[in-house]
């Protein structure tokens, strides 16, 4: 695994030794038993800090396979070599997926590619692999001059209901954390069915969040129930009489007053899957710092479960490093690198890793001149993890940016920038609140905000290390705070405290 940075390591080792309180602690909310099981605390509606054990490649199940090579390529001598990747990709699409659902690796010979549009993987099974995402290694070089995204991997489709199985959840508060729930009938269900577990909203939501009083300027939007419904996929993994357990947690309380829920059984022919990228440095051309147009996303996942991309570096792009969009599910991105943006540096640019996908997580990367570093968007459906990674020279917050992000998690986040979960107001076109059940674990920042809504839920923030910031309202209800300024915080990580458990048990 890749180290932090030399300037994230320093920062952490100053703040480290500016503060005096050194014993190991625990968790009120969450904490280890005498058997080293963890224990949650509850409030008084049931609610706990989720289960987040679960994101990622097979949500942790299985580790990402070395997937043999099928094929090697070289650069080409002179030109592009768009052809001839995209030629491999076709060629081994055809291939036919062994029992594990692989066709193959394509191998990228240490050298230089020169790539002037988009290069797609349109099919599951394939691994892109190179031989280093260093200078010497496998370079990829974008000349586009339009706001591309290099690699694209993507299926088709969207989900789509199978009629006559929609069913209401029937308990009045289905708290966050919960993995069962009662619904109107369970005939037609069964365990390993995949479910959507809909979430609507009504007026009293709106008003309560008070998102229908968002100071206007021009182009601000006040919230509408009707544009904030929220699909959870999930899968049963029991069924007693009307109840059904599920294999992740409820990350959004289901409360009847506020629109309560339903459950649906859902296909998806077009999504892919097993796919992966590794080992390649990405490169954008660019003319100048400030430049617009030039590739935008090193890599961009959509319209696909159970992939990754690890040990990959982004230079020079204008946005992102690892995008994953909306429909992208267990995406596991590991060991990477987003340095050296190109671009204005103001709104919509610089999202180092982005996620407004479910089930995903980022483990152990970096990024260096980065806006929102590691970031989710708009009504993203959690839960979703970043762990273990460190942000320098940054240009402005890590955390939610949009609407009402839901389930995250931000487990040991190093940055010299700010950690922010709050009412972004008329921020953009009226973003508001940006998110909830949004934990800050054992973080380090220069700064930090982390307030709760008025209504419908909470965000954690524990063992932050940096000043407390009151945001751009101070009179936000503050979120749930504990061991401020405090070392020694433990479990040190929730995420891998939380695998560990659950494989234990």
């Amino acid at each position: 695994m890749k180290k932090l940075i030399p300037v994230a390591a320093a920062i952490v080792a100053v703040v480290l030794l500016a503060f005096q309180h050194t014993d190991a602690w625990n968790s009120r909310y969450v904490k280890p038993d005498s058997k080293g099981q963890l224990v949650y605390a509850a409030d008084k509606q049931g609610n706990t800090i989720p289960d987040f054990s679960r994101v990622g490649y097979h949500g942790g199940d299985k580790p990402i396979p070395d997937v043999p090579v099928v094929k090697i390529i070289q650069p080409a001598t002179t030109g592009s070599s768009a052809e001839i990747i995209q030629s491999a990709i076709d060629e081994v699409s055809l291939r036919n997926p062994d029992q594990n659902g692989f066709r193959g690796t394509i191998l990228l010979k240490k050298g230089t590619y020169i790539v002037p549009d988009i290069i797609r993987i349109k099919t599951s099974g394939i691994v892109l692999r190179g031989e280093g995402d260093s200078g010497n290694g496998t370079n990829i070089v974008s000349t586009a001059t339009k706001q591309v995204s290099l690699l694209t991997i993507s299926g088709e489709g969207k989900p789509t209901e199978v009629p006559g199985t929609r069913v209401d959840i029937t308990d009045a508060y289905v708290p966050v954390g919960a993995k069962s729930f009662t619904v109107e009938r369970t005939s037609h269900l069964k365990v390993g069915d995949r479910i959507m577990v809909f979430q609507p909203t009504n007026d009293q939501w709106v008003k309560d969040l008070k998102m229908d009083q968002i100071v206007e300027r021009p182009g601000t939007k006040q919230w509408k129930a009707s544009e904030y419904s929220f699909q959870f996929e999930r899968i049963i993994t029991g069924i007693e009489k009307n109840k059904i357990f599920l294999d992740n947690p409820v990350v959004s309380a289901i409360d009847k007053k506020y629109g309560g829920g339903q459950i649906y059984r859902y296909t998806y022919e077009g999504r892919i899957s097993e796919v992966g990228v590794e080992q390649i440095r990405f490169i954008s051309s660019y003319e100048s710092d400030t430049a617009e147009n030039h590739a935008w996303n090193a890599v961009q996942f959509d319209k696909i479960e159970n992939g990754w991309a690890r040990n990959i570096s982004s230079r020079f792009f204008g946005n992102s490093c690892v995008t994953l969009e909306n429909y992208a599910r267990n995406i596991s991105v590991l060991n990477s690198t987003c340095l050296d943006a190109k671009s204005v540096i103001t709104g919509g640019r610089r999202y180092s890793f982005n996620n407004t996908g479910q089930l995903n997580l980022f483990m152990y990367c970096q990024a260096t001149e980065g806006r929102h570093d590691f970031v989710t968007g708009a009504r993203v459906c959690g839960p979703n993890a970043f762990v273990h990674c460190s942000a320098t020279n940054t240009h402005s917050d890590i955390g939610p940016h949009h609407r009402w992000a839901i389930g995250t998690l931000y487990d040991n986040i190093t940055t010299d920038g700010e950690i922010n979960v709050q009412d972004r107001g008329n921020w953009g076109s009226g973003h508001g609140w940006a998110g909830i059940t949004q934990i800050v674990w054992n973080c380090t920042a220069r700064k930090a905000t982390v307030q709760s809504p008025w209504a419908v839920g909470k965000n954690y923030c524990i063992g932050l290390k940096g000043e407390k910031n009151p945001g751009r309202f101070k009179d936000r209800p503050d979120g749930e705070w504990e061991g401020h300024n405090r070392t020694g915080l433990e479990p040190a990580s929730l995420y891998e405290a939380q695998l560990r458990d659950r494989k234990k048990r």
